[in-house]
């Protein structure tokens, strides 16, 4: 499906009726055919979210994809969108200190959200809250940057009304939540086309570790701040169905949103593994997760979230390799100036994740 498809024919004509998602030739979507590319488009048609990916490895990292909700929220179509960097939303009144922070996340390939002034086609402005991240491939290679985008005028109009930024916030996460069950059926579609269900299996895994780690995120990003505690027992819960083998130890401690998804990758990675060959194995094993704010030994202040495992089969000698998973989780971690420390000793892994903070 290419950009011929804004013939007035296709256009809908009822804002009750699903987006229809819009291609270029050149679109991620291409990379399926027959029945999956249908499956592709109609996933992104019915979300309401605005949604675009860029190509950080293209030359200015311009826009690849986009659906039909980007086009009617911005007024421009497909063929005035591909191809071109975000920044042709930006206007005369678009702050510069926001742009700085869309800049940092991508240099820095990390999770980013601002609320930003962009302008429309017509040059009528629009107060967006803004959702960027990396998307990487199974060898943990950049491969796309996600955009999702919500008109948050009205919102913002009435900041000083403390529930219209609670409704705010409670809205972005239901969408979100949605655009992540999207990423979850995309990655399913691209398995059954390329014949690599057990690929995109551990793909969709480490997607839905990620959406559950948001949960707590989301609800809260009007605060500016999360709790720790939520979100590590958010990406856990599902390796603990009799909630009797996690031991948590943490306060009510806070920490920046953007640290969470290098947070929930991390925990998911040391929780399938403890499933596989540690404490997760043996009938009776259990695993204390703790956190707290401490100092690193560059007097940094960070967070720091420790993992122990107990009862699980005894280990004789380090694995060789700690596979590809912990490799994503330590090159996630990098980006946010984190690291993933490991001692695999007799009586189980003991783990450490640290991660420099600047509020909390």
């Amino acid at each position: 499906m290419t950009s011929d498809a804004s013939d007035d024919s296709t256009r809908l004509k009822s804002s009750n009726q699903a987006h229809r998602a819009i291609y270029a030739p050149d679109s991620p979507s291409n990379a399926f055919e027959g029945a999956s590319g249908l499956l592709f488009e109609q996933a992104m048609a019915q979300t309401r979210m605005a949604v675009c990916l860029t190509d950080p490895n293209q030359k200015d990292d311009p826009i690849v994809f986009c659906n039909e909700a980007f086009q009617q929220l911005t007024g421009y179509r497909a063929e005035e969108i591909i191809g071109r960097n975000c920044r042709f939303l930006q206007g005369p009144d678009t702050d510069q200190a926001q742009v700085g922070k869309i800049r940092d996340a991508i240099r820095s390939e990390e999770v980013v959200v601002v609320e930003i002034l962009n302008y429309r086609k017509d040059g009528s402005t629009f107060w967006n809250t803004l959702h960027l991240g990396p998307i990487y491939d199974e060898m943990g290679t950049l491969k796309y940057f996600f955009g999702s985008q919500w008109d948050v005028t009205d919102i913002h109009q009435s900041r000083a009304d403390e529930r219209h930024a609670k409704a705010m916030a409670r809205e972005v996460s239901h969408r979100l939540k949605n655009v992540f069950a999207v990423i979850g059926g995309i990655v399913n579609i691209t398995g059954r086309s390329m014949d690599a269900k057990n690929v995109a299996r551990k793909i969709n895994e480490r997607v839905q570790a990620l959406g559950r780690s948001y949960e707590p995120t989301l609800d809260e990003a009007v605060l500016g701040t999360i709790h720790v505690g939520q979100a590590i027992r958010a990406v856990l819960a599902p390796y603990d169905p009799e909630n009797d083998r996690f031991v948590f130890t943490g306060n009510g401690i806070r920490t920046e949103p953007n640290a969470i998804s290098a947070i929930g990758l991390t925990l998911h990675e040391l929780a399938t593994n403890a499933t596989k060959y540690g404490a997760l194995s043996h009938p009776g094993g259990t695993i204390e997760v703790s956190w707290a704010h401490v100092k690193d030994k560059f007097s940094r202040n960070s967070l720091e979230i420790e993992w122990i495992e107990r009862g699980g089969p005894a280990i004789e000698c380090p694995p060789e390799s700690n596979g590809t998973g912990f490799d994503i989780a330590r090159t996630l971690l990098g980006h946010s100036r984190g690291v993933l420390e490991t001692e695999w000793e007799h009586d189980g892994l003991k783990a450490r994740i640290l991660i420099p903070i600047t509020n909390g």
